[in-house]
């Protein structure tokens, strides 16, 4: 009986989706609510301050949904079907989605800030993978947070970037390709590890060993996620059939807060560049949306700067951030610089915040599901890291290992 429901379904998706392939231009189709797939992208560096923006931006929007629905312990991810985050930016988005031992999300929004906070002011500014921190203590803060989950334990479809060395091109952490095949499944604590190195490579392999990345940061592969995040989504027909171009989506991008200038060296120019390929990518999501721009994509960066000293009270810290919240959203224009916006980060939040628990509500007069995860055949639980020093036979820069970012899923 499961599988005759399994099959009507699939037979009633296609339909639908044959039927707006060739008829294009007619009404909507009966059954489809015409929702939107909500896509969450967050920059970041390789420090902890880096994601904090973003965390007061989700902790507001948290907050205000849990206020619009009476459901005290709704959550950002029930808000999004997609969340893609780099280097610290990444972080924070396993922290929101990774599922815990309740089913439900690992953290709050409120937590999740409090956490990135102290990590903050306990490193005195420092990155997460400073110094070839993470080799020394394998696991640290990350495998405090995480254990032993691995990406198929995510709630929602995880996207996490690192640049990998053994195949010299980005390698995309994926829980839809985890889900698919236990060579992409890896730790959450070593993706995130992995998205934040810094200068010394993160050497990691997947839970069953067949797959071994020699990472550096996430922001060296790309800063700005979102383009990622769209390709994903609008290539990803097993878990978003209906989505087929930018008026099925509805894309939060959220920037982090740059830092202020100091000397120019080598870690400064990579900053920068980090910063500048943000902004390109922005500009590039952003003309792709066309007129659509305004209602579908929402971009929400700092205009100040941060310290990059967070030896600060972690209250000062958490103060300084939610003041950030007060000013007006920063907008970029390609070549000709970057202009203050008239909405503040706070309004933009109020209106995202609408818009998302809007499209739950016409999800839920839709029959057909405009969603569909995939869900693991057996959810990971690994009490022991897989030694890196167990190999299959294969090499370490095999293709298997060199992930196409517009590669569909199948």
């Amino acid at each position: 009986m499961a599988s005759m429901d399994a099959d009507k379904l699939s037979y009633e998706i296609f339909s639908i989706l044959e039927s707006k392939f060739l008829f294009s231009g007619s009404p909507a189709i009966a059954g489809v609510s015409g929702g939107r797939v909500r896509i969450l992208s967050i920059d970041g560096g390789d420090r902890p301050s880096d994601a904090l923006l973003a965390a007061a931006a989700l902790a507001r929007l948290e907050s205000s949904l849990r206020v619009r629905t009476g459901d005290p312990s709704a959550s950002v991810a029930d808000l999004f079907d997609v969340a893609a985050g780099s280097g610290a930016g990444g972080v924070l988005a396993a922290m929101l989605f990774t599922k815990g031992p309740d089913g439900r999300p690992l953290l709050s929004v409120a937590k999740a800030l409090r956490l990135l906070a102290a990590e903050s002011r306990r490193r005195g500014g420092r990155g997460f993978g400073t110094s070839g921190l993470l080799r020394r203590r394998p696991g640290g803060f990350f495998r405090r947070v995480f254990g032993d989950a691995t990406l198929r334990d995510a709630v929602k479809p995880v996207l996490i970037p690192c640049y990998d060395l053994a195949t010299a091109a980005p390698f995309l952490f994926s829980r839809a390709d985890a889900v698919e095949a236990d060579g992409f499944d890896f730790r959450v604590w070593e993706v995130c590890a992995a998205t934040c190195a810094g200068s010394s490579a993160m050497e990691l392999r997947s839970v069953d060993g067949r797959t071994r990345v020699s990472a550096v940061g996430g922001r060296v592969a790309m800063a700005n996620p979102t383009a990622a995040a769209i390709t994903h989504v609008l290539l990803n027909k097993q878990e978003f059939p209906f989505a087929c171009g930018v008026e099925d989506l509805l894309v939060v991008s959220l920037g982090a807060a740059p830092a202020e200038p100091s000397a120019v060296g080598g870690a400064e120019l990579l900053r920068i560049t980090g910063e500048c390929v943000a902004d390109m990518v922005d500009q590039t999501v952003a003309m792709a949306f066309g007129n659509l721009r305004t209602s579908n994509y929402i971009r929400i960066q700092a205009n100040g700067f941060t310290s990059g000293n967070c030896s600060s009270k972690s209250k000062n810290l958490l103060q300084s951030v939610e003041d950030m919240l007060l000013q007006r959203n920063m907008e970029s224009s390609l070549f000709r610089g970057k202009k203050i916006s008239q909405q503040s980060h706070s309004d933009k939040l109020d209106q995202i915040v609408v818009e998302l628990i809007e499209e739950e509500e016409k999800r839920k007069k839709s029959s057909i599901p405009l969603v569909v995860i995939k869900q693991a055949a057996t959810t990971s639980q690994m009490s022991s890291p897989c030694p890196f020093s167990q190999t299959d036979g294969s090499s370490s820069s095999s293709s298997s290992a060199k992930m196409k970012l517009s590669e569909p899923l199948t």
